[in-house]
């Protein structure tokens, strides 16, 4: 039953590894070609091309601990779990700060509000994502240093060098994970404020659409319904993703333990991976390039009959 399953989640694992690489390195590569060819490059094209790259380093190294834990254990040397660890740690934070970061640039950029704070943001957007930038960077530091004691410690367990400490270990391992949630904690909050801002924005919007009695919506209100749909969209997958983590940190004294890190670890790919796709139908530009590049490959795999096909059904 357990090698079934094993084989179920690995390829859960790969399907997921799979198109979540293809759609960050869309994004990345669609935004680079545009900035060579512009010269410039828009304050959201930068944040979601820095997204990407963040999450085409998660996926690898998803996909790294789940071979060297899951499929192959021997591979997890205390070196190993050291680097990927702290490699880890880095892309999931800038992961969630770069998201953080795009959630208020949309409200930002969207929302309409004549609080005076608001408009003074408003109109020093690149000032306020670069202050951020360089808070969260503090943060890092502070995070990188809580998980490699607790790496040291448990190296030092493995090789014998110290008697085992279950209080200490546990110490540690508490307060990595207590860090670990307050530092998410604060991303994933501005990011739910930044939600429910656009959500008021957009009824206040609403409100004053049908009070001038207009029988059609503006592309404002799409504009604002696309935020909200990758806002809301990130929080969902985000509070899973955050679960499925936390459970897999800790060590269950029962035989489900490896069944139950296995589940948590096949579930966590899922949202670096699907949140791409929603950025991707959010953005007009990469979304119309998205879907030049299917009918591209359409007729490269149907041939030109196809093409030919479809000009006798214009002309007819």
């Amino acid at each position: 039953m357990t090698s079934l399953l094993s084989s179920i989640l690995s390829v859960v694992v790969m399907t997921s590894f799979v198109l979540g690489n293809s759609a960050n390195i869309f994004i990345a590569m669609g935004n680079c070609l545009d900035w060579v060819k512009s010269h410039k490059v828009s304050t959201a094209d930068g944040i979601l091309t820095a997204l990407a790259v963040s999450r085409i380093g998660m996926l690898w190294l998803i996909l790294l601990n789940w071979c060297s834990t899951v499929l192959n254990p021997a591979l997890v040397t205390s070196e190993v779990q050291m680097i990927i660890s702290n490699t880890w740690t880095v892309t999931n934070h800038f992961n969630l700060w770069f998201t953080a970061i795009l959630s208020l640039f949309y409200l930002l950029k969207i929302a309409n509000f004549s609080n005076l704070v608001f408009l003074h943001l408003k109109n020093r957007v690149k000032y306020v994502i670069v202050q951020i930038m360089l808070v969260n960077f503090v943060f890092l530091v502070c995070q990188l240093a809580v998980l490699n004691i607790d790496l040291r410690i448990w190296k030092k367990e493995l090789e014998g060098n110290v008697t085992r400490k279950v209080e200490l270990r546990d110490a540690v391992k508490i307060s990595h994970i207590s860090l670990y949630t307050l530092l998410t904690f604060i991303p994933f909050v501005i990011s739910l404020i930044c939600f429910l801002l656009l959500a008021c924005s957009l009824w206040k919007h609403l409100r004053n659409v049908r009070h001038h009695g207009q029988g059609f919506l503006p592309s404002s209100t799409k504009v604002h319904v696309k935020a909200m749909q990758t806002v809301v969209s990130f929080l969902l997958l985000f509070v899973i993703y955050f679960i499925s983590f936390v459970i897999s940190l800790w060590d269950f004294d029962t035989s489900l333990s490896k069944t139950v890190k296995m589940t948590c670890q096949a579930i966590g790919i899922l949202y670096p991976a699907n949140h791409s796709f929603i950025l991707i139908w959010g953005s007009k530009k990469l979304k119309q390039t998205f879907l030049s590049g299917l009918w591209q490959m359409r007729y490269w795999i149907q041939g030109p009959s196809s093409q030919l096909s479809d000009l006798r059904g214009l002309q007819d």
